[in-house]
């Protein structure tokens, strides 16, 4: 029997025998998307359900984060600018609680540990958004954090040739207070091209976070098909 024909029976096609059903909320477009480009088409999977209020919420957070993240990228590396800002004050008791987390792995690890856990905190999170609820615009805007603490890294990194940064022992790293960067780089034998590093760091992180906010745009313009004619 033909694998186009039908069970004269029951009626099923034995051709779609097996395969997914396809949710009438969701395109043939979509569905191409997914199937043809596997991982990359599930992360720019919208959620299966959104009210409007949700909808128009969301897309407002990601203007918010993209004129926040004109000004966090805008301050200049080399005198830790940044560090004045509120995001920095999100990201400081991060940093301290990884030294704390990494101490049991030896010294270098402890002052890693620090930056270390200030990346990974945020990362971590977005994964468990992709793996665990699907919510790809949760996992874009923890990438965009995950950018953020790595701009917020950039001066840290860059002060440690030349020292000047006030650290939150009350002294600056050329007094002798506990500067990771020159420890780290140190070690290394990185410490000549810490400005270099330090600037890639923040370079680094602005595409990230640019990056980011592309990601969770292209998410929202397809979870408005999914809204219909309650956005239009």
């Amino acid at each position: 029997m033909p694998a186009e024909s039908s069970c004269p029976a029951c009626g099923i096609y034995f051709m779609k025998w097996g395969q997914p059903a396809r949710s009438a909320d969701r395109s043939d477009d979509e569905y191409d998307l997914d199937e043809q480009h596997g991982l990359i088409g599930e992360l720019f999977q919208p959620l299966d359900k959104m009210d409007s209020a949700a909808f128009y919420g969301r897309c407002a957070a990601l203007a918010m984060l993209g004129v926040w993240s004109w000004f966090l990228f805008g301050y200049d590396y080399r005198d830790g600018a940044i560090f004045g800002s509120f995001m920095h004050n999100i990201l400081l008791p991060i940093h301290e609680t990884g030294h704390v987390l990494f101490r049991l792995f030896g010294e270098f690890m402890m002052f890693l540990g620090g930056s270390l856990f200030q990346l990974l905190l945020p990362f971590g999170i977005g994964v468990a958004f992709f793996v665990m609820r699907r919510d790809n615009f949760g996992a874009a805007v923890c990438v965009w954090w995950t950018g953020v603490s790595l701009v917020d890294l950039a001066p840290y990194i860059y002060d440690a040739l030349h020292p000047q940064l006030m650290l939150i022992s009350g002294t600056t790293g050329a007094e002798g207070g506990p500067h990771d960067w020159i420890y780290l780089l140190n070690a290394l034998n990185q410490l000549g091209r810490a400005q270099m590093w330090g600037a890639l760091a923040h370079v680094v992180g602005g595409v990230v976070m640019f990056a980011a906010l592309i990601w969770g745009t292209l998410i929202m313009l397809r979870q408005r098909s999914r809204l219909g004619e309650s956005v239009e």
